[in-house]
């Protein structure tokens, strides 16, 4: 009986071994099935890759606007070249035979040739009385004019009080013997500008031509310019160089750079002209403006008042130049009344094209 007890326990101990076999082996099955969830999972990962593309699509956007960015700055030289470059503006002065100033002429009275070539097209034509003026006053402080060098500062301090206009003109003074000296920047400021003539003092060789290259290529040049805008330079001097690294003619091409009419005050009173002189007329004829010679010291005060009158009594014409090219070129300027028999016309002789 224990025997057969025995067989029974066994079975029954086969038996429960079967069924708890049965229930691992089922147990075993829903993995697979859950595996099912991780690959059901994997689908569920696409929003993250549908959210990439607009990340992706946003990434092109900021791509795309990151040319955008540079674009501007890649863009400004082009309004910068046709304003400054392929628009020329041109002021002048028109007298009568006698030397007196006409005023009321109109476009139609003038013929205009940029490079030989009538303009394109005039863009403006004024008769302009209260253009604002940047100037620069150069004196010479070599040796060579000390015994004239204190009235001359006075008279171009009173030429100064009755030429700059506060907030409107601005102005600098620059002394010059063998180097040129910035004693006052621009300023509209009188008394900073009779500061700093006062703060010339004479002696040493003269380096003319240097002080004409360096105002307008350092100053002038430099200086913010609108459209409409007077480049005027005030030049005292006997005109005898001797210390200059450049040359007259340099000097005069970098004023027409600089858009700027050259006045000059001769310092000689021997009562001739010198050689020198002749020097002083061909800057001021170069650059359109207009040589003075003073023999007597207290003729300087009638010539400053005489430079400040042109001054307010200025013709201003904008022009788009014909077959402009950006080599460089030399572009000779003529303008003549047609009337030329009673109106002469001073203005700048040319301009430099832009370079690419």
């Amino acid at each position: 009986m224990q025997t057969l007890g025995t067989r029974i326990l066994l079975k029954t101990a086969s038996l429960a071994l079967l069924v708890l076999f049965a229930a691992g082996a089922t147990a075993q099955s829903p993995a697979p099935a859950s595996a099912a969830p991780p690959a059901a999972a994997s689908p569920a990962q696409q929003p993250p890759q549908t959210a990439t593309p607009p990340a992706s699509a946003n990434a092109p956007a900021d791509q795309a606007q990151k040319p955008a960015d540079p674009a501007p700055p890649g863009d400004q030289p082009i309004p910068t070249i046709r304003t400054f470059t392929n628009e020329v503006n041109v002021v002048f002065v028109v007298t009568d035979k006698h030397g007196k100033r006409i005023t009321d002429l109109k476009q139609s009275d003038f013929h205009i040739l940029d490079d030989n070539k009538p303009p394109e097209i005039v863009r403006s034509f004024n008769a302009e009385a209260n253009l604002p003026l940047q100037m620069g006053l150069l004196i010479d402080a070599s040796n060579s004019v000390r015994d004239r060098f204190k009235f001359e500062q006075e008279s171009a301090i009173e030429f100064l009080n009755q030429t700059v206009r506060p907030r409107f003109d601005q102005a600098f003074v620059v002394g010059f013997d063998v180097t040129p000296e910035v004693t006052q920047d621009f300023t509209d400021d009188t008394e900073k500008l009779a500061h700093g003539v006062h703060e010339l003092h004479p002696g040493g060789g003269t380096a003319l031509y240097d002080a004409i290259y360096f105002a307008c290529r350092d100053k002038l040049l430099k200086a913010p310019k609108s459209t409409n805008v007077r480049r005027a330079i005030i030049l005292l001097s006997d005109g005898d160089d001797n210390q200059s690294h450049v040359t007259r003619e340099e000097a005069i091409d970098m004023a027409q750079r600089a858009e700027a009419v050259i006045y000059t005050i001769s310092t000689n009173v021997s009562g001739t002209k010198s050689q020198y002189d002749k020097i002083l007329e061909r800057i001021a004829d170069a650059t359109g403006g207009r040589a003075f010679f003073p023999f007597q010291i207290r003729d300087v005060v009638n010539d400053f008042a005489e430079i400040q009158e042109e001054l307010r009594s200025q013709y201003a014409v904008s022009y788009k130049p014909a077959d402009l090219k950006a080599d460089g070129h030399y572009r000779p300027i003529e303008i003549v009344a047609n009337d030329r028999k009673n109106f002469r016309v001073r203005a700048r002789r040319g301009w430099y094209a832009p370079v690419q």
